[in-house]
């Protein structure tokens, strides 16, 4: 994925507001699309250093929230999403643990983690996702923020 689209999706995934029921709402939302997909995620959604969600599907283990600490930092860090700033390395032509001179054990630029903004506030937090490919972890926060944005909390085809 190109950079200057990891960039619009940040622009355009920008919350009016988030609340603790916002969290439960949008960590259901990618629970209920990781199910559809059978996929072995582990979820996480943070508001500042509180944990709102946090839900491990069959097949993923504890390394995925080892993975979902080390890609939500970077979004701490950076206030991008986890992908954008490993691309951004990569485009350089250098790799984010070779040059970024943080810890790799407690940081990683892998996608899956994404800043949660909200108008007027900035990011607020962070919604990650581990367990698949860094493009799928990525594509699939993206979609459940889309979703959320647009359908109001409904995911189609789920049950609830």
């Amino acid at each position: 994925m190109l950079i200057p689209e990891l960039e619009a999706q940040e622009r355009r995934l920008v919350l009016r507001s988030f609340t603790h029921d916002d969290a439960w709402h949008l960590g259901s939302l990618l629970v209920e699309l990781a199910r559809l997909r059978h996929a072995p995620v582990a979820v996480d959604i943070r508001r500042g250093p509180q944990q709102l969600f946090h839900c491990a599907l069959p097949r993923s283990s504890a390394d995925n929230d080892a993975w979902i600490d080390r890609k939500r930092r970077v979004v701490e860090r950076y206030a991008e999403s986890s992908y954008l700033v490993g691309t951004r390395f990569r485009a350089k032509g250098t790799a984010f643990e070779d040059s970024s001179r943080l810890d790799p054990d407690l940081f990683a630029a892998h996608g899956g983690s994404f800043p949660i903004a909200v108008e007027g506030a900035g990011v607020i937090g962070s919604v990650t996702v581990s367990g698949l490919p860094q493009a799928e972890d990525h594509a699939l926060v993206v979609e459940a923020l889309e979703r959320f944005m647009a359908t109001g909390r409904a995911v189609e085809g789920a049950t609830h």
